[in-house]
């Protein structure tokens, strides 16, 4: 390392190792659960829309894998999620209900025909 003092290396590593020493510390500190987020709102939720929110994950996930997801599904669902972490059960029904007829829609346009233009290469 010419041309380098060896003060510049120094500071350079002395500041390293506070970095990495104050990253490792912070790392250890942590005290979040790993349990997965729906576990906790089940029991703050009612019964009928614990079940309507499994139903829009279902739904939105089988659109999702034939890729006719509506953004209009994926929104609803993410509103349901966040309603269920608050305990709001009637937002839930409401925002599950709408998530699970969009991907419903988005499943049945995939019947409709293609509206792309065809045209012969050859």
């Amino acid at each position: 390392m010419a041309g380098v003092s060896s003060k510049f290396v120094f500071t350079v590593v002395s500041g390293l190792i506070t970095l990495l020493s104050a990253y490792g510390l912070t790392g250890c500190a942590s005290t979040e659960s790993t349990q997965p987020a729906n576990q906790t709102t089940a029991a703050s939720i009612t019964p009928e829309a614990q079940a309507l929110l499994i139903q829009a994950e279902t739904d939105v996930s089988d659109a999702r894998s034939k890729f006719a997801l509506w953004t209009t599904a994926e929104s609803a669902l993410q509103a349901a999620r966040e309603s269920a972490a608050l305990g709001d059960s009637a937002s839930v029904i409401r925002m599950a209900t709408f998530a699970s007829s969009q991907a419903k829609l988005g499943l049945e346009q995939l019947k409709l025909p293609s509206t792309e233009r065809k045209t012969d290469r050859k």
